[in-house]
């Protein structure tokens, strides 16, 4: 199958004099995200050739920790959701998803 379009995700990280990311801009023009401000970026792509995984993670010196936890239970919600998606597996996607809850609630972050 011939690729008929492209589409490019683009990430620019300014760093300071020790290389620590000040500043994570991103832009998706086909999301209509333009050189959007973030404070915390996770990456993962597949090598197929290695059969493994490859991450880039990065997150600005100001990211606060609170909103680091809610970072991450956000993306662990997503990775089940995108798990169920992707393998059709129910019961493993419930099993993942009762482990962010777990996650929430031990760190405080469910709210009553």
């Amino acid at each position: 199958m011939a690729v008929k379009h492209t589409s490019e995700i683009k990430l620019e990280v300014g760093l300071d004099e020790n290389k620590i990311p000040e500043t994570i801009n991103w832009t998706a023009e086909d999301g209509g995200v333009t050189n959007e401000e973030t404070k915390a970026v996770m990456l993962s792509v597949w090598d197929n050739k290695n059969q493994e995984s490859l991450r880039i993670d990065l997150w600005t010196k100001d990211m606060p920790v609170d909103e680091m936890k809610v970072f991450f239970h956000q993306t662990l919600t997503a990775m089940a959701d995108t798990f169920q998606r992707a393998t059709n597996d129910q019961k493993m996607s419930a099993t993942m998803r009762d482990f962010c809850d777990y996650f929430a609630e031990k760190l405080e972050l469910k709210r009553e």
